[in-house]
């Protein structure tokens, strides 16, 4: 029967649950024997990867234009009446098989995810799920739709991000003001929808039979080798060791800026990236790596190809087959991530550039998930490709540090030697500085989710949010700018839209940091090992997938110490050649 199914996504965009319906009783109504389980797994996935991919297809369109009325209605279309159903069908399919007693081969991860997901399962989350997807779709909406005026010219928030490297001190406060100015001018907006987050998924642990969200978000999302307290722990070790690295960083930015405060715009304009150290503290122009979009795309193949080749080859695929949407625009949603076509077997990559280095470091960042994608297509069950987040961004963390050794033009790359150090340098010291920002996220969601009664007063989020931000971020002088400062949690969008997706991109820098330390000895033998830990998709434990990639997944503070000693004596060799 499956055998009739489409072979392309792009021939059931507008397939109802009815169409899909004889497939799922097919695949119900069988009955599993260790003989047919394999054939019935694959059926099940030709099913779900067509399925995932048409949902792909149309978050994609919906991204892309947030002012496009069809493109939203067909997308909220089937966030409402295709996910619930889906889901019960899935839900179903799922308990048939935990319930028969077999585990094929190479399937023990997957029913073990299984398991969880039938025992926090709950009809009545259904709609919830939907609601929650729309009020996403909102917070988009009201982010998308950000714009100033500079210099005569409507521009959206991203666009100021070129007025980072300014050296006019004067030029980059205007600019970081009113950026924040036009955020600010939302925060009605955005408390009243925050509520409304709450409210969603403080009912969705109710119904699950949970006392916090933390408790259920924490199984939901497949959190097996971690516990909250490593979370808390982390942030210990962050506050020992990395905070005074970031104060000694920001205090050489102060004393080469010749400023006698370190402010805001000292480092950046972007709200989203309050810690990025965008700013040069040099009177250097602003790097200029491209001057267009296919430029971008060129000197990127260049490099992948000197990583890898297959992984050159894997990114030539993509800019030959349109997978790629890189320029910033008006009324796109913000932000980049790189989404699957399972069907097709292909990522696909979104972001907004605007003509600075950032957009070279996120298109290295998506281009490493892209690159997952393409290595773990081969895994026989949709279910052994659900790789762990925090695994999923050793992917695009390692590849940027991988990558870094080509940044320059004789490697492929965009700049000369001395800019290639400076552009290296940026990245080291955003590394230093992402930690704290994101113990800062995370601690605050962990407030959120175990008090969410009193989150719902957003004053007192605010304060929490105030808090956390004086114990982790130091060295920088935000007098005057309080209320921009303790609104900074509306300006990061996991907060609102993916609730405890944050913690992971900390672990996994620590684990691209320690695949990063193999490349310095044995770059050939640490792409290797990174492949092979992508080709595993989610098929093995965490810890495992992190160990076949050449690193430990760790919280403590030593490993930590390691990491950022490597960082800074780079940063002290790079500062010398930049």
């Amino acid at each position: 029967m499956f055998d009739n199914l489409p072979k392309s996504a792009l021939e059931v965009m507008d397939w109802r649950m009815e169409h899909y319906q004889p497939y799922f009783q097919a695949l119900h109504e069988t009955e599993l024997t260790a003989e047919n389980v394999s054939a019935w797994l694959k059926g099940w996935t030709q099913l779900g990867d067509l399925i995932m991919e048409v949902f792909s297809r149309l978050a994609v369109a919906n991204s892309q234009n947030t002012a496009d009325a069809e493109a939203e209605r067909r997308y909220l279309s089937y966030v409402e009446s295709m996910l619930p159903p889906l889901q019960m069908a899935n839900n179903i399919l799922q308990r048939k098989l935990v319930e028969s007693g077999l585990q094929p081969e190479g399937f023990e991860v997957p029913l073990r995810n299984m398991r969880v997901d039938l025992e926090i399962f709950r009809e009545a989350n259904l709609p919830l799920f939907v609601e929650e997807q729309k009020l996403g779709t909102e917070y988009d909406k009201i982010i998308g739709a950000q714009t100033v005026v500079w210099e005569g010219e409507e521009v959206p928030l991203a666009r100021l991000q070129v007025v980072a490297q300014n050296p006019d001190r004067a030029v980059r406060e205007r600019a970081w003001r009113l950026a924040h100015e036009r955020y600010l001018a939302d925060r009605e907006a955005l408390n009243a929808l925050w509520v409304k987050f709450l409210n969603v998924r403080q009912q969705i642990a109710d119904n699950a039979g949970f006392e916090t969200y933390l408790d259920y978000r924490w199984k939901a999302a497949g959190r097996f080798d971690y516990t909250p307290q490593d979370c808390l722990d982390f942030h210990a070790a962050i506050e020992a060791v990395v905070v005074p690295a970031m104060a000694r960083l920001f205090e050489r930015y102060r004393r080469e800026l010749g400023v006698e405060r370190f402010r805001p715009w000292d480092m950046n304009i972007d709200p989203t990236h309050p810690l990025q150290l965008s700013v040069d503290p040099r009177p250097r122009p602003a790097l200029k790596p491209y001057r267009s979009v296919q430029e971008l795309e060129e000197r990127a193949e260049a490099i992948f190809r000197n990583v890898d080749p297959t992984l050159g080859e894997y990114f030539a695929i993509m800019r030959r087959e349109g997978l790629l949407d890189l320029e910033n625009r008006a009324n796109k949603a913000p932000g980049g991530y790189c989404t699957a076509f399972p069907v097709a077997k292909r990522p696909f990559i979104f972001m907004n550039a605007v003509g600075l280095h950032d957009d070279v470091q996120t298109l290295l960042h998506e281009a490493g998930h892209a690159f997952h994608v393409f290595e773990s297509a081969s895994l026989a069950y949709m279910q052994q490709r659900e790789t762990p987040i925090e695994f999923a961004e050793v992917a695009s963390m390692g590849m940027e540090l991988l990558a870094a050794p080509y940044l320059s033009a004789d490697q492929g790359g965009y700049y000369s030697a001395a800019e290639a150090a400076r552009a290296r340098l940026e990245h080291l010291q955003n590394m230093i500085t992402f930690w704290p920002y994101m113990a800062v996220v995370d601690a605050f969601q962990h407030w959120v989710y175990t008090n969410i009664e009193a989150a719902k007063d957003t004053a007192a989020c605010d304060a929490k949010w105030s808090e956390l931000w004086d114990r982790f971020i130091q060295g920088v002088d935000w007098s005057g700018l309080e209320d921009f400062k303790k609104t900074g949690w509306h300006r990061k969008l996991h907060i609102f839209r993916i609730p405890f997706y944050y913690v992971e991109y900390g672990l996994a820098q620590l684990g691209a940091a320690q695949v990063w330390r193999g490349a310095l000895s044995d770059q050939r033998g640490a792409v290797t090992r990174y492949r092979q830990a992508l080709a595993l998709g989610g098929s093995v434990p965490l810890p495992q997938l992190y160990q076949t990639a050449g690193a430990r997944f760790a919280f403590d503070a030593e490993t930590l110490r390691q990491a950022v000693a490597l960082i800074e004596r780079t940063m002290d060799e790079l500062m010398a050649l930049s």
